[in-house]
């Protein structure tokens, strides 16, 4: 076991964001209705100011410092396999991919969101693309029937819904998504916090952890 040192690693933004963001999901997630939309702009919002704040943030904020190569990773996951893990500052490897496929799968949750709800009540920032898409559609639509005995008001209606329910499914896709990706983030936190004998949950409270003495050194070099 390499000897440690207690150091601030998480700075107020990231600690914010994380609390904040777990809490939007988890209103997003329980309500429906006006709650459930607000909560999803609050995710959205925060997921763009952690991505600015992942270029121009402190050390163990930024991309740069968690954003690891393929080789790093699998390095890293040979350790946990073999019942090892080290105390890094900052996201170990594996973690860091969770992190940037966690941000992804938000902005489609988000942006799928609102398209939904774009399709549904004509209300939201995309209303006015998605209406403009659905008017596209039934053009096309009552074109290829013209020659047919449709009732035009029903056609439209029809595939005005049927836009709705498209956009639906992909949000409901990425609603699933983004929680299995938050159970590999809880798991990971579980994991890492009995391998490494710390408490990882209170350290994004506090912003403090342990950290490998050699890590220590090579953050002061």
């Amino acid at each position: 076991m390499h000897a440690t040192t207690e150091q601030q690693v998480w700075d107020p933004l990231v600690r914010l964001f994380h609390w904040g963001l777990a809490a939007a999901f988890a209103v997003a997630w329980f309500t429906e209705h006006q709650p459930h939309v607000l909560a999803g702009y609050a995710a959205l919002t925060l997921v763009g100011v952690r991505i600015v704040w992942g270029f121009i943030g402190p050390r163990h904020a930024r991309f740069s410092d968690f954003v690891r190569p393929p080789g790093e990773v699998m390095a890293h996951v040979r350790e946990m396999l073999q019942g090892r893990m080290k105390r890094e500052a900052g996201h170990n490897p594996l973690a860091g991919w969770v992190y940037v496929l966690l941000f992804l799968s938000l902005i489609g949750l988000t942006v799928s969101g609102m398209a939904t709800l774009a399709a549904e009540e004509s209300a939201g920032p995309l209303a006015g693309i998605v209406a403009g898409e659905q008017e596209s559609e039934i053009r096309y639509v009552n074109d290829a029937y013209e020659d047919h005995d449709h009732d035009e008001d029903h056609e439209e209606e029809g595939h005005a819904q049927g836009g709705g329910r498209d956009w639906e499914e992909i949000h409901e896709f990425f609603a699933n998504l983004t929680l299995a990706l938050v159970l590999v983030h809880l798991a990971g936190v579980l994991l890492g916090s009995l391998m490494q004998g710390q408490n990882l949950v209170a350290g994004m409270i506090t912003g403090r952890k342990q950290v490998d003495d050699e890590d220590t050194q090579e953050e002061r070099s």
